[in-house]
């Protein structure tokens, strides 16, 4: 199972949200590119990139944070956030994005993003499906839609979709544990690679996702307030 922290951008710094709510930011790093560098000397070699303020303003923001830790590590990064066009789409991989993750723009736009699969390949689209109640939401979590979200996986899977990032809106950030019943229905009711996203607090949730069978997991907030060490993780990974 991959271990992918998570760097979110607001104003080039790294930042994280209780809830998706952008009132309760807390600036952790004003370096993203520190934070990167101390996350590849553990072992890391996965990182969820995400523009907060790209989802918001709806077109990429932050790519020169991108651009700077994809030249200076050699983090494999997945980014997310503001991503609406195709020339959106270009700058994320002209800038050093192996992955992007499509969210609001999977709802939004369906055929374009099935053209998004079909042009660059299964390996390098990620869907996003965030939730809360199961339902889907999009533009940075601020706007709601009715798609339940297994049935959203579902119409993805079927064009050829393979990796999933799915986050319970109401666990990300609280630390309070993954929403390991969802993530089970999930794997039950498909054939996805599915990544899990939200409410990690304790190395015993990351060990509770490979047992699952998550095919990935991404750790923010536990790692920023202490209470998942990254030495821990590095054990995690070399033990896997």
């Amino acid at each position: 199972m991959k271990i992918i922290p998570a760097i979110d951008i607001i104003d080039g710094k790294c930042v994280r949200l209780s809830k998706g709510d952008y009132s309760t930011k807390k600036i952790y790093n004003e370096n993203p590119l520190e934070v990167a560098k101390e996350f590849e000397y553990f072992g890391i070699k996965f990182l969820h990139l995400v523009d907060l303020d790209g989802a918001k303003s709806k077109h990429i923001v932050n790519q020169k944070v991108l651009e700077n830790i994809a030249k200076k590590t050699s983090l494999q990064i997945d980014f997310g956030g503001g991503l609406k066009t195709q020339k959106d789409i270009e700058i994320a991989f002209n800038s050093g994005a192996k992955q992007i993750t499509i969210g609001s723009l999977a709802v939004q736009n369906p055929e374009f993003c099935f053209n998004l699969i079909e042009k660059y390949g299964s390996e390098k689209i990620i869907l996003g499906a965030d939730c809360e109640n199961k339902k889907i939401k999009t533009s940075g979590w601020l706007e709601e839609s009715d798609k339940d979200v297994i049935e959203f996986i579902i119409e993805y899977q079927q064009k050829r979709i393979e990796n999933v990032i799915c986050t319970d809106i109401s666990k990300d950030g609280m630390l309070e544990g993954a929403s390991t019943d969802l993530y089970k229905e999930i794997l039950e009711k498909t054939t996805i690679q599915l990544i899990a996203s939200g409410g990690i607090s304790c190395i015993e949730d990351v060990y509770e996702m490979k047992k699952i069978g998550c095919s990935g997991t991404i750790i923010g907030k536990a790692i920023y307030e202490g209470q998942i060490g990254l030495s821990e993780l590095k054990k995690f990974i070399e033990n896997a």
